[in-house]
């Protein structure tokens, strides 16, 4: 990876600029026309090194409630079930573990109300009970890479 690159990556990784021009902005600050910034975010988007290109917005601020879920799934159901959950909107991600409660996600909802609806949906879905996990503390790390 070149030095222009390494710049250019750090450059987008926080800060952003919103306005009407923001890959010329970018450009200012670190030597680039707009068409270079955009270019190189191309090359490196399709050689993979950036994977995702968009804005990170905490969902409490915005009124939203969010909680981490665990569920116990047998292994006739465990395929039925993560394709369940992987499709309901508001599931950010979710995952399997070698645990007792095998399969973890993590679900964001416009409210409570509306996030115990979707829990008891999916329950009522997948025949899987599902164990909720809230949060007694906040813990965001904040990671950017530094080239």
């Amino acid at each position: 990876m070149d030095e222009r690159n390494k710049a250019l990556l750090n450059e987008i990784q926080a800060g952003f600029p919103v306005e009407p021009h923001p890959y010329r902005v970018i450009g200012d600050r670190i030597g680039m026309d707009e068409r270079e910034v955009l270019a190189r975010i191309r090359l490196l988007r399709k050689e993979g090194i950036i994977r995702r290109f968009g804005a990170s917005l905490d969902s409490r601020r915005l009124g939203y409630v969010s909680t981490l879920l665990a569920a116990k799934v047998p292994p006739q159901k465990f395929d039925a079930f993560v394709e369940t959950v992987g499709a309901c909107p508001g599931v950010t991600h979710n995952y399997e573990r070698r645990h007792e409660y095998n399969v973890w996600f993590t679900l964001i909802a416009p409210s409570l109300a509306e996030k115990k609806r979707i829990v008891e949906e999916l329950i009522r879905q997948t025949g899987v009970d599902i164990l909720e996990l809230p949060a007694k503390r906040i813990f965001k790390i904040r990671v950017d890479f530094r080239f």
